[in-house]
């Protein structure tokens, strides 16, 4: 983990996101890329302009960059290397570009979640993040005088595609030194007997050099509920869990649980991209 993109419209989730990112540089010397999209109207300027030509772009421009002034003199980014960064996009699916031409480890977003008709007809800026990006995103909901993560709940189906994620999320409990609470959510339309589930959570580990964990089968009305109930059952740090990032008319009638997650959990959550 070496470069930590954490997107910011100066608010207080987008700084809260920022104090966890300064603490993971600073465990991992890494550097940090501060992003702020500007969405300038820019279908009604020629098409041969250049942004920096244009008065309202200048404006902005100054405008974001007093902002990261502001930003950078917070003592909590002393001895952390942190780049400027400013992108004229209309949308914030425009981030994955950014953090494919940076090279970009890991995303840190605040995030104080959508719900009811906002959740479906919009989301949050951070669930189209979650559904687009194939490195993980780490969402802050809440402020974190001291990120540290002891007990990391990773929820999954356990089926061969996710492996891959499963090594992601082993990485990253070994980079807290964090317990694992492996757990797999059964629900009245798609149950599994315990030996059963037991038997393809100890299938799906037996390659990974990890033993700093523990296998929970958990009964609830829902995954997504089960994940949440059992997580607070333990008083977690962190949920971990896998993304398809299903879009356009398949993500409407299907919707994805670890978006859902990402709006409705309390606590921190990391999604990585099957």
């Amino acid at each position: 983990m070496k470069k930590i993109l954490v997107p910011t419209d100066f608010s207080e989730q987008a700084e809260n996101a920022l104090h966890v990112a300064a603490q993971l540089a600073k465990k991992h010397d890494a550097e940090i890329f501060l992003l702020h999209l500007l969405e300038i109207p820019l279908h009604q300027v020629d098409a041969l302009s250049t942004h920096s030509d244009l008065p309202e772009a200048m404006f902005f421009m100054k405008l974001a960059h007093k902002r990261f002034e502001d930003v950078m003199a917070k003592d909590y980014l002393k001895d952390v290397t942190v780049h400027e960064t400013v992108e004229f996009q209309q949308s914030f699916t425009s981030l994955i570009d950014v953090c494919k031409a940076k090279n970009i480890d890991l995303i840190v977003m605040g995030s104080h979640g959508a719900s009811g008709f906002k959740e479906m007809f919009i989301g949050s800026n951070t669930e189209k993040v979650v559904r687009t990006s194939d490195i993980p995103v780490l969402v802050i909901k809440n402020a974190h005088q001291e990120f540290q993560v002891n007990d990391f709940v990773f929820a999954s189906d356990f089926k061969k595609d996710n492996k891959k994620t499963y090594k992601q999320a082993v990485s990253i409990a070994k980079s807290f030194e964090a317990k694992m609470h492996l757990v797999m959510v059964n629900t009245a339309s798609n149950f599994s007997t315990t030996e059963k589930a037991k038997k393809r959570i100890s299938e799906f580990t037996k390659d990974t050099d990890y033993d700093e964990y523990s296998v929970n089968i958990y009964n609830d009305e829902s995954v997504e509920q089960g994940i949440l109930n059992f997580s607070k059952s333990i008083n977690a740090d962190l949920i971990g869990i896998s993304t398809h990032g299903r879009q356009g008319i398949a993500h409407f009638f299907n919707g994805s649980i670890s978006e859902d997650l990402v709006n409705h959990a309390k606590r921190p959550v990391i999604t990585f991209k099957i």
